[in-house]
């Protein structure tokens, strides 16, 4: 499974995001694929206001705030 994580540098909610995506990725087996946002500006544009966001399969399952219970819920499904 493949997970996609956009931020951008100098966030640190971003970083704080990633840490619980990867606290996630310990109990259960996917790939991070980190995306910065700056790097294309249509993903920048989509998601300027709403970094750090965490999608699987083309699907937004969180953003902003990331928390373990709700990454956990979404990605165990898939």
């Amino acid at each position: 499974m493949n997970v996609k994580f956009f931020s951008r540098a100098n966030c640190g909610l971003c970083v704080e995001g990633l840490h619980t995506l990867k606290l996630v990725q310990e109990d259960i087996d996917f790939d991070i694929e980190i995306i910065d946002i700056e790097e294309d500006e249509s993903i920048h544009e989509k998601y300027m206001l709403m970094i750090p966001v965490v999608e699987k399969d083309g699907q937004v399952i969180q953003y902003g705030n990331l928390d373990y219970a709700t990454l956990m819920e979404h990605l165990c499904s898939g």
